[in-house]
């Protein structure tokens, strides 16, 4: 489809050369065809740039992390529509098609979750794409990343003094504002590449320093940190029972390195 609404599709990086090439391919193999492609690479010294440019119809050196890249992403698109996926992410053919048939038939809908899967290699990858099929439908969970570039207009996009929680924080103050937020049936696949345990502390613990400034914005109606639909389909974790107490031992070290990132930062949220 070449009609309708332009879509514009941002995608922060930084070194992102492994998984970089099916993601921007998959952007453009959508069978909508109006679509802006940005990506706004972090400096990356990889070829991380080279890869964008034979896809994208811009390609932006800036940081100095996501919620600020994807900012300088959609503020310089001409889209109607703005959909922010990260480099390690592929889209099903028919998400942008889905993404415009859902702001169309519902205008006041401010935003759209895709549902997402995971793919890598190894057994800690399994044990997290189990863990993406039991939060399927989850609303507590999942983030919305498509958005009318009205709404962003409106809401001033995304928090910059966030490098996390950035994926709820968005959609919470579209909630706040009086949108409502819908889902489309398509998927993204997330490649998560090799899972570790030890890498996914670090990532954990970095992540958690900005929690305490999350829950300080929201803190009428903050997301709950415990993961329930851990527990909500029983029969799915029974079918993988190998998988589903590697979920556990995943989430373990996830949560323990949340914990301590979050008592790093709170010497950084201002009473």
């Amino acid at each position: 489809m070449t009609t309708g609404p332009r879509v514009c599709v941002v995608v922060p990086t930084r070194d992102a050369e492994r998984t970089l090439e099916r993601c921007l391919a998959s952007v453009r193999a959508q069978t909508y065809r109006n679509v802006e492609l940005i990506v706004v690479d972090n400096h990356s010294g990889d070829t991380t740039r080279e890869i964008a440019r034979r896809h994208a119809d811009a390609v932006v050196v800036a940081g100095p992390e996501r919620s600020a890249q994807r900012n300088r992403g959609w503020r310089m698109s001409g889209g109607e529509y703005v959909v922010f996926i990260d480099a390690d992410m592929v889209l099903t053919d028919t998400v942008l098609a889905d993404v415009v048939a859902a702001f169309r038939a519902e205008p006041g809908i401010g935003a759209l979750v895709l549902p997402e899967l995971a793919f890598g290699q190894g057994f800690l990858a399994q044990c997290r794409a189990l863990e993406k099929r039991l939060y399927l439908g989850d609303g507590r969970v999942e983030a919305a990343r498509a958005f009318p570039r009205r709404v962003l207009l409106d809401l001033g996009g995304y928090d910059e003094h966030l490098t996390a929680f950035e994926d709820w924080e968005l959609p919470d103050r579209v909630r706040a504002a009086g949108y409502g937020i819908g889902r489309v049936a398509s998927l993204v696949l997330h490649d998560e590449g090799r899972v570790g345990l030890r890498r996914a502390f670090r990532k954990k613990r970095y992540y958690g320093r900005w929690l305490p400034r999350y829950r300080q914005a929201h803190s009428a109606a903050p997301r709950p940190l415990g993961r329930p639909a851990l527990l909500a389909h029983p029969l799915l974790a029974l079918r993988a029972p190998h998988h589903f107490a590697g979920l556990l031992l995943l989430k373990a070290f996830e949560w323990s390195g949340l914990a301590l990132g979050a008592s790093e930062g709170r010497g950084r949220v201002r009473p």
